[in-house]
């Protein structure tokens, strides 16, 4: 289906084209679905994940030799502006499709593209990350988890944390350090883990919101293969960083379209003066970080390498989204823990979950540090 969309010529006509045919579909899915729809439910999301795979929805911006549509940043990110506004969430694979995929068409070998793409496009096979450690969240380059050399690859061995998805994930890549007496980013390798492996164990963590979607992940002596290692060893950082560039001109833009709809809601929320101010204050937050995302997206077009405006934009939403929340929460008052008032629940779990946005992807002091030596040019330390 979305072979038939790529095929015309104007960008404009592909955002009505998807539009008169996304919204409907997801509107009948989510009728079939037992009870309507349930966008928190991680089968929910699987479910319709794997519908938008089957359509030809995956692999917008790969080549068409690995079977992608080759899709411009521009279309790539006009797909996922209609996808969040037609109320669709986001899929639980979110990791293989938009960070290990493109990892691997730019630095994996041809023999682990073949073996791992097609799995990916499919859906048939979710990754998940292995970065993030107890004492080394923000500071990826503090991984302690250990990759020793032995026969035939490397026996793993260490202790992952917020890893998303990955009590559901069949592989993860992990950035494991392989050189202990190197500098800290230096003696990192970026490693391809069959989760199935002797060796591993996942313990899911229960949030605020009462789901468990991130998980805590052991590993005990875990045989990993040579053929598992992309890039050279030893040279992980480069990938890692590079890795962490692929999603930015698209990232925001879900988040962004709920943010606005959000927004929304909680206008008809403000009763007096005082909120009505702070309204338009976030309002405002909207059409700024809307100006940014399209700024990153043309960017990245002009092939730009990845600077520290991510971090502004990263500090933007996450503060603007809880400030939003807030006002939303002190607007239902008590209707915020009715249990058969479905705007009032979604709000109240949309506040609860936000709680983590000033700490995923790296946290508010973290981009604050890079905003002030990087872009203010201010001393370290």
């Amino acid at each position: 289906m979305m072979k038939t969309f790529a095929a015309l010529p104007d960008d404009e006509d592909f955002r009505q084209a998807l539009r008169q045919w996304l919204a409907p579909a997801y509107a009948a899915f989510a009728a079939r679905w037992p009870g309507g729809a349930a966008p928190r439910s991680l089968d929910y999301r699987r479910a319709w994940e794997d519908w938008l795979c089957a359509q030809g929805c995956s692999g917008l911006g790969w080549p068409r030799a690995h079977g992608g549509l080759a899709l411009s940043l521009a279309r790539q990110a006009i797909f996922h502006e209609e996808h969040a506004r037609c109320g669709a969430p986001l899929g639980v694979n979110l990791i293989g499709h938009g960070i290990l995929a493109p990892t691997l068409l730019h630095f994996g070998t041809p023999a682990q593209q073949a073996r791992f793409l097609p799995g990916v496009l499919a859906n048939r096979e979710i990754w998940c990350q292995g970065y993030s450690e107890p004492g080394a969240g923000s500071d990826l380059a503090a991984v302690r988890t250990r990759a020793e050399r032995c026969e035939g690859g490397w026996r793993l061995s260490g202790h992952k944390i917020w890893t998303s998805f990955a009590d559901r994930a069949q592989w993860c890549f992990v950035l494991a350090r392989t050189d202990p007496e190197a500098p800290r980013h230096k003696g990192l390798s970026f490693l391809l883990l069959d989760m199935q492996s002797p060796g591993i164990r996942v313990e899911p963590i229960r949030q605020l919101t009462g789901e468990a979607e991130f998980c805590e992940v052991f590993f005990e002596e875990v045989f990993v293969p040579e053929d598992a290692l992309v890039g050279s060893e030893h040279g992980g950082w480069r990938i890692a960083m590079a890795a962490a560039s692929f999603e930015r001109g698209t990232y925001f833009i879900p988040r962004l379209v709920r943010f606005a709809q959000e927004l929304s809601a909680v206008r008809a929320l403000c009763a007096d003066a005082a909120s009505q101010r702070r309204w338009a204050r976030l309002a405002l937050d909207s059409q700024v970080l809307a100006l940014k995302s399209q700024r990153a997206l043309a960017a990245a077009e002009r092939g730009d390498p990845p600077g520290p405006e991510g971090s502004s934009t990263k500090v933007h939403w996450s503060e603007a989204h809880q400030r939003l929340l807030e006002l939303a929460m002190e607007g239902l008052g008590a209707r915020g823990v009715l249990p058969r008032d479905a705007q009032a629940q979604e709000l109240a779990h949309a506040y609860l979950w936000s709680r983590a946005e000033t700490i995923l992807a790296g946290t508010s002091e973290i981009q604050r540090n890079i905003i002030a030596e990087h872009m203010l040019g201010l001393p370290k330390g």
